[in-house]
């Protein structure tokens, strides 16, 4: 085709007569050109781009991607796209263009001036942000007003958990089915996206959360609680689990010796740490004794009853090392002293202390790959999200990390960006809207200088990020950078008693 200049008219008609893509979304095209014309929408073509779609096709070198406010409106070769002078073209000859990246494990959106532009800049366009409170209930509408540039959110309530509880305000305590179903009431009530459930959570008080959530038409999701068996959990209607807590003992052939050994340990309101840290303990014992058979028939439940594994291998990583191992990570320039502080003090209360721990932890994390690669080939379906905010996990960077230890664990590289986009945007229920570079849905966008599907490390060369359809250069993407870190070494101003909402432990 001979491409021809064309005004901004001209260009929407071309899109009418084009748009079968956006006709097979369920997007009217000329609904679709009447309202971006209306409404004076921006035009951005992507041109030349590698397109690596999320989907199982291949990648589609010599494309174009084309952009109409906030959607995408139109993909396909780069010598079918008509000029359009008033477009804003982005060369992305030699690049690969990915879908926006998801975290979906992260706490701390309300750090303002740090958290979402560190996610941007990272091409982390959507977070599952796991504890719901005020102030980043404010946060998440102030982007979604459009008054601050950050990720898309899906936020979790209150974290429920029972009566003895590593956790204080704001998460939420309850101690029979009463409290609990007023728990999920009041989520409801303050528009929570979904549920959180956690550790010590009584048996009586996780049923009431699940019946409560389901009168409500929300789902709920987080960590496995003790009292309850995983599989009971899931055919309850939990939906993901964090952390692999309790998954090492689900596989091991001494399953039945550790959770009758749990079963009979108390919650001690006065040792709040000591029954976290004897269930982490047999976890890491179990793993020594994985049991292909047992765990065979674990993965089968989770898969027939839809329930996914969210790894976050990151934060796991980080206290399987010592103390010290990540104090001198450069990317602490980005965290404010109040958070490096309060890094410095916690950590040492779970990250193991001598050569013998350390060795022991080393190997329980190798332990927790290999035991994902087993989920993920049994078909369990895994997501990618890193539990940012806790020590030496960072917004937006650590997400790099854990597409790295999803492709150790066994997934390729396309299965692990998938895990952060496609399958990411099914779990959350969004898929007729994001999670791949599809005509009609939101322009979330990442353009690379290498390729992911050969390297998953390409996640990091980053050109350009586009969120909701704004361009963000490699130049505007370095100022957003340079901006958090200047942020983020600012004093604190007098009189600021915030505190780091995470408990003692770490993994929230």
């Amino acid at each position: 085709m001979v491409r021809v200049e064309a005004n901004r008219r001209d260009f929407l008609r071309w899109l009418v007569t084009a748009g079968a893509g956006l006709a097979a979304a369920g997007v009217a095209p000329a609904v679709f050109a009447q309202e971006a014309a209306a409404a004076g929408s921006d035009i951005v073509v992507l041109r030349g781009v590698t397109v690596v779609d999320g989907t199982d096709g291949p990648a589609r070198p010599g494309s174009a991607v084309v952009l109409v406010g906030d959607r995408i409106a139109w993909v396909g070769p780069s010598a079918e796209v008509p000029r359009c002078g008033t477009a804003r073209v982005v060369d992305g000859r030699g690049r690969h263009l990915v879908p926006g990246l998801w975290d979906m494990h992260t706490h701390g959106l309300d750090y303002e001036q740090l958290w979402p532009p560190l996610f941007l800049a990272n091409g982390v366009t959507g977070i599952r942000e796991m504890q719901g409170y005020a102030e980043n209930r404010a946060t998440r509408d102030k982007i979604a007003r459009g008054e601050l540039l950050g990720p898309r959110v899906v936020l979790a309530s209150a974290i429920i958990d029972g009566p003895v509880s590593l956790l204080g305000p704001p998460a939420v305590q309850v101690a029979d089915a009463g409290q609990a179903r007023a728990a999920v009431r009041t989520a409801a009530a303050q528009g929570a996206d979904f549920v959180k459930v956690y550790s010590y959570l009584p048996l009586e008080c996780f049923a009431a959360v699940a019946d409560e959530c389901r009168r409500h038409g929300l789902t709920f999701a987080g960590h496995w609680p003790y009292r309850v068996r995983q599989l009971d959990a899931a055919k309850a209607g939990q939906r993901s689990f964090e952390h692999l807590f309790g998954l090492p003992i689900a596989t091991s052939s001494r399953r039945d010796e550790f959770l009758a050994r749990l079963d009979a340990t108390p919650f001690d309101p006065d040792a709040k740490r000591a029954f976290f840290n004897l269930a982490r303990e047999l976890d890491r014992q179990a793993a020594l004794a994985y049991d292909p058979a047992t765990a065979e028939r674990h993965f089968a439940g989770l898969k027939a009853l839809g329930s996914r594994l969210s790894p976050t291998f990151a934060v796991n990583r980080v206290i399987s090392r010592s103390a010290d191992a990540y104090a001198h990570d450069p990317r602490l320039k980005y965290v404010s002293p109040d958070i490096r502080g309060f890094w410095a003090d916690r950590l040492p209360l779970f990250a193991p202390d001598s050569p013998r721990k350390i060795a022991q932890q080393e190997a329980y994390f190798e332990a927790q790959l290999r035991l994902v690669g087993e989920a993920h080939r049994a078909g369990v379906g895994l997501l990618g999200g890193t539990d940012c905010l806790n020590p030496y996990v960072f917004p937006g960077f650590s997400l790099h990390d854990e597409l790295d230890f999803l492709v150790e664990a066994g997934l390729s590289p396309r299965q692990a960006l998938q895990a952060v986009t496609r399958d990411a945007a099914r779990f959350l229920g969004r898929s007729a809207t994001t999670g791949t570079i599809t005509p009609g849905k939101v322009a979330d966008l990442v353009l690379l200088d290498a390729d992911p599907l050969a390297d998953i490390r390409a996640v990091r060369r980053i050109d350009t990020v586009v969120t909701a359809g704004r361009v963000l250069d490699r130049g505007t993407l370095d100022r957003m950078l340079a901006d958090a870190e200047t942020a983020a070494n600012q004093p604190a101003p007098p009189g600021n008693a915030r505190s780091v909402r995470l408990p003692v432990h770490g993994c929230c």
